[in-house]
């Protein structure tokens, strides 16, 4: 995920929470760092985890 700010900035790339899983169990458990670093833009302060690992599926491009 990346979350770019109303003045073009990258403020925030990685993936969406702290637990590369799919386990819906685990999403309780989990920081959602897209969510915290929204709240943090709206409340007007610095993102306060502006990376994290990736993680998921990588895009697949078709071959020329």
């Amino acid at each position: 995920m990346y979350i770019v700010n109303a003045q073009g900035v990258l403020v925030y790339a990685g993936g969406i929470d702290s637990i590369a899983s799919a386990r819906v169990d685990d999403i309780p458990k989990a920081t959602n760092y897209v969510r915290q670093a929204m709240s943090e833009i709206k409340a007007g302060k610095a993102v306060s985890t502006p990376n994290s690992r990736a993680y998921g599926c990588s895009i697949k491009y078709q071959s020329a």
